[in-house]
């Protein structure tokens, strides 16, 4: 076993310097270094952006400026490097005031395919500044940003306005904003938005239920955030009340659906501060994006932007609420400092979700869920290599979008598990509480948790686990050989079910799913047997009508098994999916499925051209990764 990290990333090292030049320098990998920002934030920090910005439906553009404040760290600067992809800059100028601004010059360095261009500000030389300096940049986004999607009128709820939204995360503000694109960097934030005066704008920000469609919208973010969490809306947009504290904004078309199925919103936060502690944040509401959405959720402060695939109608996949919600304090309030610890926001998120929805759901839903995400987390094991497998390995090269699949999540999730069950809960809340209070509103490294836990919990109990033993989940690929393995007793029900049923051992009416969770169902879908003939899969779907279910996870479920195995007769449905759905999650896998089942490729790449216009800029991205894979 590697007992540190150093050890570990010498290895790594050492076997690709064999590669290279012998007289060729390689530098050691930083695990505090962001290498997917081009910002020199060791001689310069933003501590605030204000912007201004004109909406374009027409032309499929923002159009306004963006100022910098900023905090001189090396009195030797002489430029200001920021992240940008596919802005149109048409001036700069810099100051230590409004009133002494002047014109800077600047150019673009190259640009690289993942983390777009370098723009590089030259400060001039009679620049009067100390401590502070602030950049003004005007600017247009490209109509086809990677973080803005532009929805024409048709592909929204009412049919009648069009609608645009943001995704940040990972690496996609610098697409909209031209700023120091890294989670190192937490930035309070203005806006003042202008929009065709019909349209209601909401921000991830002090957004107020009552506020009149004006045309100009103005909001204010007195928090310190990372630029991933600065997000924009603007549509046919409307709000209803959820509790004190909390509401849902969506086009009124879905509102009434919306409002039923998030009602639990604000008990979800009561009982979030009584688990984790005070809700920072002012208020907690709810944006329900149409379905090119490309996530379940994204945990925007004050607004988290949710899929509306959750709309089952039946609260039967609120845990994504749960999650998000849960990022108010893993994410929001402690956030990881680079991409490659993306599970201390992740996998600590997805333990405090199963712990929120055990307080409101009980503890045999939540086994139902730990179980299914073990089991995907396997399914990862599969497909990611050994060397992105553990929860805070080495990330200098790739996509901050997609470099572990979903192993930071559940293995993530499984650790902070493991502590809780090697220490007690008790000890382990307390542990939690501090650990919140103590980073709040800061940026993390994997190491630095590992410090903060070693001298806060392991220390204090070393009999019962040790830093050597926490290191082999953050620095080893797979799972520890003691990792805590879920288990549910109703999705072993099930799964003994679907094997009977298979073998014809018991009949389609023998299988009573009255009292099944959406959960139980997705399992017993996964179990079927590999060789169930054409006849007992039609059969299945005549029953349970699978190819009609109104709950996403279930259509997901059942048309990845029709893809795999070939049942045609479904094909039809399985393409209505594909064009219903826009989240990644729901779509790409099934995707996969027909591309990899060894007939079906041209046909998935045919599908997916029919509805591509439907889907977001990262999740077409998604697809067009998976086809290149399949196609090696």
């Amino acid at each position: 076993m590697l007992r540190s990290i150093g050890f570990f990333i010498l290895a790594i090292f050492l076997v690709s310097a064999c590669t290279k030049d012998s007289t060729e320098q390689v530098e050691p990998y930083d695990p505090a270094h962001d290498y997917f920002s081009f910002a020199n934030t060791d001689q310069i920090i933003t501590h605030r952006v204000e912007l201004d910005l004109t909406v374009d439906f027409s032309t499929k553009q923002l159009d306004g400026n963006a100022i910098l404040l900023m905090d001189i760290i090396d009195p030797r600067l002489s430029e200001v490097v920021l992240d940008t992809r596919q802005l149109d800059i048409s001036e700069v100028s810099v100051g230590d005031t409004i009133d002494r601004m002047q014109t800077a010059k600047f150019h673009f360095g190259e640009t690289d395919a993942v983390e777009g261009t370098p723009l590089h500000i030259t400060l001039p030389n009679d620049l009067v500044t100390e401590a502070d300096l602030r950049v003004k940049i005007e600017y247009r986004t490209h109509p086809e940003s990677s973080a803005l999607q532009w929805l024409p009128p048709e592909l929204t709820a009412g049919g009648k306005h069009p609608f645009l939204f943001s995704q940040s995360q990972a690496i996609h503000a610098r697409s909209w904003i031209p700023l120091q694109d890294t989670p190192s960097v937490r930035i309070t934030y203005s806006a003042t938005i202008h929009t065709p005066p019909e349209l209601l704008a909401v921000m991830s920000a002090n957004n107020d239920p009552l506020t009149p469609r004006s045309g100009e919208y103005k909001f204010e973010m007195p928090q310190p955030i990372p630029s991933y969490l600065i997000a924009l809306a603007v549509g046919n947009i409307y709000f209803a009340p959820l509790g004190e504290q909390t509401g849902v904004y969506t086009e009124p078309e879905v509102l009434d659906a919306s409002a039923f199925e998030f009602s639990s919103t604000q008990d979800m936060l009561d009982n979030a501060e009584e688990l984790f502690g005070p809700y920072e944040w002012g208020r907690y509401d709810l944006l329900i994006l149409p379905p090119s959405f490309p996530y379940g959720g994204m945990e925007n402060p004050r607004l988290s932007f949710i899929t509306p695939s959750l709309l089952a109608g039946d609260h039967s996949l609120v845990s994504v609420i749960a999650h998000e919600l849960a990022h108010s304090w893993s994410g929001n309030l402690v956030t990881n400092a680079t991409w490659r610890d993306g599970w201390l926001n992740e996998g600590m998120t997805s333990y405090l979700e199963s712990r929120l929805m055990e307080v409101i759901y009980g503890e045999a839903r939540v086994d139902e869920e730990s179980v299914l995400g073990y089991q995907e987390l396997l399914l990862n094991f599969d497909r990611v290599i050994p060397e992105r497998q553990a929860l805070a390995p080495p990330f200098a090269t790739g996509d901050p979008d997609d470099f572990q699949g979903t192993i930071h999540y559940h293995k993530g999730q499984l650790l902070l598990q493991h502590l809780e069950n090697s220490f007690g809960r008790e000890s382990f809340d307390k542990f939690l509480e501090s650990y919140f209070a103590d980073h709040a509103f800061q940026t993390i490294t994997s190491e630095a948790f590992l410090d903060y836990l070693d001298k806060n919990l392991l220390s204090q109990h070393e009999d019962n686990l040790d830093r050597s033993k926490v290191e082999e989940w953050l620095y080893q690929p797979g799972l520890p050989a003691d990792a805590p393995i879920p288990t549910s007793a109703t999705l072993d029900s099930a799964a003994e079910l679907a094997k009977s049923w298979s073998a014809g051992t018991i009949g389609i009416l023998d299988i009573s799913t009255d009292e099944w969770s959406p959960q139980t169902m997705v399992h017993f879908i996964n179990n079927l047997a590999d060789d169930l003939s054409t006849g007992k899969l039609a059969e299945l779907d005549a029953n349970f009508r699978l190819s009609d279910s109104g709950n996403a996870e279930i259509s997901r479920t059942w048309f990845i098994q029709i893809a795999e195995r070939k049942h045609r007769p479904a094909y039809e449905k399985l393409e209505a999916h594909l064009n219903r759905y826009g989240r990644t999650r729901l779509v790409d896998p099934v995707y996969r499925a027909l591309a990899e089942n060894g007939e079906d490729f041209e046909l998935a790449k045919g599908m997916f051209a029919a509805a591509r216009s439907k889907y977001h800029p990262i999740t077409i991205n998604k697809i067009n990764t998976t086809f290149a894979k399949v196609d090696e």
